[in-house]
Protein backbone atom coordinates (compact mmCIF):
# COMPACT_ATOMS: atom_id res chain seq x y z
CA UNK A 1 0.00 0.00 0.00
CA UNK A 2 2.88 2.54 -0.85
CA UNK A 3 1.08 4.38 -3.34
CA UNK A 4 4.74 6.21 -4.21
CA UNK A 5 6.08 2.56 -5.15
CA UNK A 6 3.03 0.41 -5.82
CA UNK A 7 -0.01 2.45 -7.72
CA UNK A 8 -3.52 1.92 -6.97
CA UNK A 9 -4.35 -0.45 -9.42
CA UNK A 10 -1.30 -2.50 -9.30
CA UNK A 11 -2.19 -3.53 -5.19
CA UNK A 12 -5.88 -4.29 -6.99
CA UNK A 13 -4.51 -6.18 -9.52
CA UNK A 14 -2.12 -8.33 -7.08
CA UNK A 15 -5.58 -8.37 -4.93
CA UNK A 16 -7.66 -10.28 -7.26
CA UNK A 17 -5.44 -13.10 -8.38
CA UNK A 18 -8.01 -16.49 -8.13
CA UNK A 19 -6.20 -17.71 -5.55
CA UNK A 20 -6.28 -14.50 -3.42
CA UNK A 21 -9.95 -14.81 -3.73
CA UNK A 22 -10.77 -18.31 -3.32
CA UNK A 23 -8.17 -18.56 0.41
CA UNK A 24 -11.22 -17.39 2.67
CA UNK A 25 -13.60 -19.43 0.92
CA UNK A 26 -11.90 -22.32 1.08
CA UNK A 27 -11.49 -21.98 4.84
CA UNK A 28 -14.35 -21.04 5.86
CA UNK A 29 -16.01 -24.29 3.61
CA UNK A 30 -13.29 -26.77 5.68
CA UNK A 31 -14.80 -24.96 9.17
CA UNK A 32 -18.36 -24.85 7.82
CA UNK A 33 -17.92 -28.77 7.15
CA UNK A 34 -16.34 -29.17 10.69
CA UNK A 35 -19.34 -27.45 12.66
CA UNK A 36 -22.44 -29.28 10.00
CA UNK A 37 -20.37 -32.92 10.99
CA UNK A 38 -21.12 -31.50 14.57
CA UNK A 39 -24.72 -29.89 13.69
CA UNK A 40 -23.40 -26.82 15.75
CA UNK A 41 -24.57 -24.49 13.14
CA UNK A 42 -28.01 -23.82 15.10
CA UNK A 43 -25.39 -22.27 17.84
CA UNK A 44 -23.90 -19.85 15.72
CA UNK A 45 -26.43 -17.20 15.02
CA UNK A 46 -24.72 -13.45 15.18
CA UNK A 47 -25.25 -12.21 18.23
CA UNK A 48 -23.59 -15.73 19.79
CA UNK A 49 -20.71 -15.41 17.67
CA UNK A 50 -20.22 -12.36 18.44
CA UNK A 51 -20.33 -13.07 22.14
CA UNK A 52 -17.93 -15.78 21.50
CA UNK A 53 -15.20 -12.98 19.77
CA UNK A 54 -15.71 -11.16 23.19
CA UNK A 55 -15.30 -14.55 25.24
CA UNK A 56 -12.49 -15.78 23.14
CA UNK A 57 -10.78 -12.02 22.71
CA UNK A 58 -10.80 -12.29 26.90
CA UNK A 59 -9.35 -14.94 27.03
CA UNK A 60 -6.69 -13.82 24.97
CA UNK A 61 -5.78 -10.54 27.09
CA UNK A 62 -5.99 -12.56 30.59
CA UNK A 63 -3.12 -14.34 28.63
CA UNK A 64 -0.97 -10.84 29.06
CA UNK A 65 -2.40 -9.68 32.54
CA UNK A 66 -0.08 -8.88 35.27
CA UNK A 67 3.10 -8.85 32.88
CA UNK A 68 2.65 -12.89 32.50
CA UNK A 69 4.24 -12.19 28.66
CA UNK A 70 7.62 -13.10 29.86
CA UNK A 71 6.51 -16.79 30.67
CA UNK A 72 4.10 -17.03 27.80
CA UNK A 73 3.36 -20.26 25.92
CA UNK A 74 3.28 -18.91 22.14
CA UNK A 75 0.88 -22.11 21.61
CA UNK A 76 -1.49 -20.70 24.05
CA UNK A 77 -1.30 -17.66 22.36
CA UNK A 78 -2.12 -19.58 18.74
CA UNK A 79 -5.29 -21.22 20.39
CA UNK A 80 -7.04 -18.34 21.14
CA UNK A 81 -6.49 -16.48 17.73
CA UNK A 82 -7.36 -19.71 15.96
CA UNK A 83 -10.72 -19.37 18.16
CA UNK A 84 -11.32 -15.51 17.51
CA UNK A 85 -10.86 -16.02 13.70
CA UNK A 86 -12.93 -18.77 13.65
CA UNK A 87 -15.70 -17.22 14.68
CA UNK A 88 -15.08 -13.91 13.07
CA UNK A 89 -14.82 -15.81 9.88
CA UNK A 90 -18.24 -17.58 10.83
CA UNK A 91 -19.70 -14.05 11.55
CA UNK A 92 -18.38 -12.81 8.01
CA UNK A 93 -20.50 -15.56 6.74
CA UNK A 94 -23.71 -14.38 8.50
CA UNK A 95 -23.27 -11.19 6.84
CA UNK A 96 -22.20 -12.29 3.49
CA UNK A 97 -18.91 -10.57 3.86
CA UNK A 98 -16.02 -11.17 1.96
CA UNK A 99 -13.37 -11.35 5.18
CA UNK A 100 -10.64 -10.77 2.59
CA UNK A 101 -12.50 -8.12 0.66
CA UNK A 102 -13.03 -5.94 4.18
CA UNK A 103 -9.43 -6.27 5.48
CA UNK A 104 -8.08 -5.16 2.26
CA UNK A 105 -10.42 -2.23 2.03
CA UNK A 106 -9.70 -1.46 5.46
CA UNK A 107 -6.58 -1.44 4.90
CA UNK A 108 -6.64 1.21 1.83
CA UNK A 109 -9.08 2.96 4.40
CA UNK A 110 -6.35 3.18 6.92
CA UNK A 111 -3.72 4.03 4.20
CA UNK A 112 -5.55 7.43 3.42
CA UNK A 113 -6.09 8.20 7.10
CA UNK A 114 -2.88 7.29 7.86
CA UNK A 115 0.04 8.65 5.81
CA UNK A 116 3.40 7.84 5.91
CA UNK A 117 3.95 11.33 6.28
CA UNK A 118 2.38 12.08 9.26
CA UNK A 119 1.68 8.44 11.39
CA UNK A 120 4.93 6.86 11.53
CA UNK A 121 6.14 6.32 14.51
CA UNK A 122 3.06 7.70 16.11
CA UNK A 123 0.19 6.00 17.59
CA UNK A 124 -1.80 9.18 17.80
CA UNK A 125 -5.26 8.51 16.16
CA UNK A 126 -5.84 10.24 12.31
CA UNK A 127 -7.79 12.98 13.80
CA UNK A 128 -5.06 13.80 16.27
CA UNK A 129 -2.19 13.76 13.75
Amino acid sequence: FFKDVLGYNQILLVYCQPLMRNAMDEVFTFLDFFRKQRDWTKFHSSKNLTMAIASESGELLDLFLWDRADDLDSEKVEEELADIVTYCIYLANNFKINLLDAVIKKAVENNVKYPIAKAKGTAKKYNQL
